[in-house]
C-alpha cells in the first residue's frame, strides 16, 4: 500500500518536471527525452500504487490517471496490467476482514473493463476474456462485452466463445435485456472487424435472443443482425 509520504514525493516530482517547462520564459516548452521518460515512469508508479491501495477512492484516482494517460495515447503495458488487476479484484484477489470481503468494488471493475477497451490491444482483449470468467456482476459483464466488441479481436473465435459462454450462464437463470443488447452490439462490431462470424455459437446465441424472453426491440436487433451476417463473404 502506498504511504502518504511516498505519494506526496511522487506527486511533487511530477509537479517539478511540469514546472521546468514554464521556467524563465513563462511559456510551455517541449520536454526532453529524459524528462518525458521520468514523467512517464513516475506516472506509472502512481497508477500502480494507488490501484493497489485498500480504498475505493484511491482506486478511482488510479483509474482517472489511467484515463488521462490513455487520452494522451499512452498504452504502456503496465497500464493494461493495472487495469487487469482492478478488473478482477475481489474475484481473484480477495481481502477479508472480520469475515467479510472488503475489496468488492463493482464500479471500479466496471470502469477498469471499460478502459481496457480503450487500450485496444490483443493483450487487453485477453484480460477482458479472463475477467468474464470470474465476474458475476451484470453491469461489469455488460461493460466487458462492449469493450471486447470495441477491440474486435477474435483469434480462433476465443472472444465469441467467451461471450457465448457468459450468455449461457445468464440466459438459463436470469435473462437480462441490457446484457443481450451488449452481446448483439459486440457481435456486430466483431463481425465488422473480421468480415463476419464463423462460430456456430454466435449464431445460436443470436437465435436464442431473437426467440427468448427479451423485450421486442432486443429480439428485433438480434434478428436483424442474423440477417446482416448473411451478407459477409459475398
Amino acid at each position: 500500500m502506498i504511504s502518504f509520504k511516498r505519494f506526496f514525493i511522487m506527486v511533487t516530482a511530477v509537479l517539478f518536471i511540469a514546472s521546468t517547462v514554464f521556467a524563465q520564459t513563462g511559456q510551455r516548452r517541449e520536454l526532453t527525452v529524459e524528462e518525458s521518460y521520468l514523467q512517464e515512469a513516475i506516472e506509472l508508479m502512481i497508477i500502480r500504487e494507488t490501484a493497489r491501495s485498500r480504498t475505493r477512492e484511491q482506486k478511482m484516482i488510479s483509474l482517472e490517471f489511467i484515463r488521462e494517460a490513455l487520452d494522451r495515447g499512452n498504452t504502456h503495458d503496465e497500464i493494461r496490467q493495472t487495469l487487469a488487476f482492478l478488473a478482477e479484484e475481489s474475484r481473484r484477489s480477495i481481502v477479508i476482514e472480520s469475515g467479510r470481503i472488503v475489496n468488492n468494488f463493482p464500479d471500479v471493475r466496471r470502469q477498469a473493463v471499460r478502459l481496457l477497451g480503450q487500450v485496444g490491444t490483443e493483450e487487453a482483449a485477453q484480460s477482458l476474456r479472463e475477467a468474464l470468467l470470474v465476474e458475476n456482476e451484470p453491469m461489469v459483464i455488460q461493460e466487458a462485452i462492449r469493450s471486447l466488441g470495441i477491440i474486435g479481436e477474435n483469434e480462433d473465435n476465443q472472444t465469441v466463445l467467451h461471450i457465448a459462454w457468459v450468455f449461457e450462464r445468464f440466459d438459463n437463470l436470469n435473462p437480462d435485456n441490457l446484457m443481450a443488447l451488449s452481446i448483439i452490439d459486440a457481435f456486430e462490431n466483431i463481425a465488422r472487424t473480421n468480415n463476419g462470424l464463423t462460430a456456430p455459437e454466435a449464431i445460436r446465441t443470436l437465435f436464442r435472443i431473437s426467440e427468448g424472453s427479451y423485450i421486442t426491440p432486443v429480439r428485433e436487433r438480434a434478428r436483424q443482425l442474423l440477417a446482416d451476417l448473411r451478407s459477409y463473404g459475398n
